[in-house]
């Protein structure tokens, strides 16, 4: 049979238009790649698996995961975004060891795997020393998940930090680039996680942005989340300055207005909504239905189990009824029900699949199931109750489906879960990795009673606010790149 499969009589929901959808249809894999979809192939030297009463279709793709803060499960559940901020990036990002990272994207990764998430764009902003990206990009290699590694330039409080100069964090994403990442057409392709705007003097920023340009890899960053203050906001200067392009995520966007949309827009740049942790943050609404208004393809990303879930289901889900929710206003407002709903589970299912291939760069890879395509794909379905009978398929699981229900999970066709258990893993080892991380920082933070979230300075917010005004105001100083003298 040799590395022949072919995955026979399921629900194929391509999420290709010129496929579309195919009832009781074979999807055959050789190696790595899809070779044919059809409604019945004839084989017989191929391994066959009958998956009937099932679904068939492209791995989840989330365009926004922060993979290394899965020790420290649920932590966030009940917290703002200047708990976070307190609690996550000044009091346990600083005491994170490269093994609490490694731990992290290995048990993360795993985690995104067994829902049915075949693609993370790790958001990797705990890069304390070179040994810890190092760390970080050991643990996705050793999943076998498909990852772009987002190198994070974010500098975490240090009393004795290693990187005493931002030059020498831009120095070792090369080195990643250079030594570890250098082609593009692995599991694991090279991408940079920019400093949120206006937290450092715009020199630096302009910095960040052009390293992935000379490193010719995406870039992702954190945009419009923090209600009432300039600091992730800069998309005027950043576009000033020639810094927004195709190959950019901007993750949340909630508080953009609709000029700084039109210049996303303008620029080909791409969006991911985490609406699970925007709705509980207070960083606002998540932003499906403008990025559509705009022309734009939204993506979905699950952002930190620190604080919820880790697979898309849930973003499709919540994302889906929040949009439904403030369109139906528009009606109750006015003392009516409304006649039809006009974003569709269909749509929502684009958005946790060939959009999120598409903000990421990677739509002729994955994405879709077409011949010639890597073959990222996975089966949902089985005899649980939730998912019995499957009378509309996509609406099951757009809105009834979760991960016990993903039966196969295949990378570059390569089973890593199979019946519904993943396939070589030690799943105590990886639980016990993440559980002694967990032990260990939340010891070091707490340690001799000290609080998880230590009080901010009086006045810390309003010295946010003016530094970002400060170094955005910068921005305007700055000569532009080639512009004419």
């Amino acid at each position: 049979m040799g590395d022949r499969l072919l995955l026979r009589g399921g629900h194929v929901l391509s999420m290709d238009p010129g496929i579309g959808e195919i009832p009781g249809g074979d999807v055959l894999i050789e190696g790595p790649n899809i070779v044919e979809i059809a409604q019945h192939i004839e084989v017989d030297n191929a391994e066959i698996v009958e998956i009937p009463g099932h679904v068939v279709m492209p791995g989840f793709v989330d365009t926004h995961r922060h993979t290394w803060q899965t020790p420290f499960r649920g932590i966030c559940a009940d917290w703002t975004l200047e708990d976070y901020f307190r609690g996550i990036r000044m009091s346990i990002s600083p005491n994170c060891a490269a093994e609490d990272v490694y731990a992290g994207n290995y048990a993360g990764a795993l985690e995104a795997l067994d829902a049915g998430v075949t693609t993370i764009l790790d958001f990797s902003h705990r890069n304390n020393t070179p040994e810890h990206a190092d760390g970080a990009l050991e643990g996705l290699r050793n999943a076998g998940i498909r990852a772009m590694f987002a190198y994070g330039y974010y500098p975490a409080p240090s009393a004795a930090p290693v990187f005493t100069e931002h030059a020498e964090r831009l120095a070792d994403a090369r080195r990643i680039r250079e030594d570890e990442i250098s082609g593009d057409d692995g599991l694991i392709t090279m991408g940079v996680a920019l400093t949120e705007v206006g937290l450092l003097p715009f020199d630096q920023t302009i910095a960040e942005a052009r390293s992935a340009q000379e490193m010719a890899v995406p870039s992702v960053l954190h945009t419009g989340c923090n209600w009432g203050s300039l600091a992730t906001e800069g998309i005027s200067e950043l576009d000033h300055h020639g810094l927004l392009a195709p190959d950019q995520v901007h993750v949340h966007c909630n508080t953009l207005d609709d000029r700084d949309f039109r210049r996303l827009a303008e620029n080909g740049c791409k969006i991911s909504s985490s609406p699970e942790t925007e709705i509980q943050m207070g960083m606002g609404h998540p932003v499906i239905r403008r990025a559509l208004e705009f022309g734009m393809r939204p993506s979905l990303s699950c952002d930190v189990v620190s604080s919820n879930s880790g697979d898309m289901f849930s973003q499709m889900r919540i994302g889906l009824q929040f949009e439904r929710c403030m369109r139906n206003d528009t009606f109750n407002a006015r003392n009516q029900m409304p006649d039809s709903l006009d974003l569709t589970v269909r749509d929502a299912l684009s958005w946790g699949t060939a959009n999120g291939a598409h903000a990421m760069g990677l739509e002729h890879r994955i994405g879709s199931l077409k011949p010639g395509k890597q073959a990222d794909v996975i089966v949902i379905g089985g005899r649980r109750l939730n998912m019995v009978p499957m009378a509309d398929p996509v609406g099951c699981i757009v809105a009834q489906a979760n991960p016990s229900n993903v039966r196969h999970v295949l990378v570059a066709g390569r089973f890593l879960k199979r019946d519904g258990e993943l396939v070589g893993v030690d799943l105590a080892r990886a639980s016990n990795l993440a559980e002694a991380a967990s032990e260990r920082v939340l010891g070091i933070v707490t340690g001799g009673g000290q609080p998880l979230l230590p009080d901010l300075p009086d006045g810390f917010a309003d010295f946010i606010n003016a530094m970002a005004a400060q170094n955005l105001a910068r921005a305007w100083a700055i000569e532009v790149e080639g512009a004419s003298q």
